[in-house]
Order: C-alpha cells, then structure tokens, then sequence
C-alpha cells in the first residue's frame, strides 16, 4: 500500500489517494503527467502520510476518477 499525492506547488495542502504500488499506478501517474503538465502540480507517491508533514494537510480521495477530476481543478 502507498499515496499518490498531488500538491499544487507553493501551495498548502494535498490531495492523497491511497493505492497500490505497480504498473497501474505507473500508468496512470503518466496519464495524468500527460493531461496536468508538471509545471504547476506534483505526483509524488509516499510510503504514509504521518511521515511527510511537509504535505498536510492531507485531503483524502476514495477512487482514482476522483483524484483525476480534483487534480485537473489544481
């Protein structure tokens, strides 16, 4: 288990959605680097969210469709 975590830069604050480590996750962090761009938003995964404070608050998605729809209004 992991976090994708989308953090609009120089802002406070992350969306985080709880996933799964592997070619799935790979594929789809490359389709959102496709669709976003990396100039305003980064995708970083993380082992848990108590251990990277530099990134909270958290704001907690359930499903992938969701993280994609929020992380596009970044």
């Amino acid at each position: 288990m992991c976090y994708l975590i989308a953090k609009k830069i120089n802002d406070i604050g992350c969306l985080a959605l709880q996933t799964a480590h592997g070619q799935h996750l790979v594929d789809f962090k490359r389709k959102l680097i496709a669709e976003i761009g990396t100039d305003k938003v980064q995708l970083v995964t993380i082992s848990r969210p108590s251990a990277y404070g530099e990134y909270e608050p958290y704001r907690f998605v359930d499903t992938e469709q969701e993280f994609e729809q929020a992380v596009k209004r970044l």
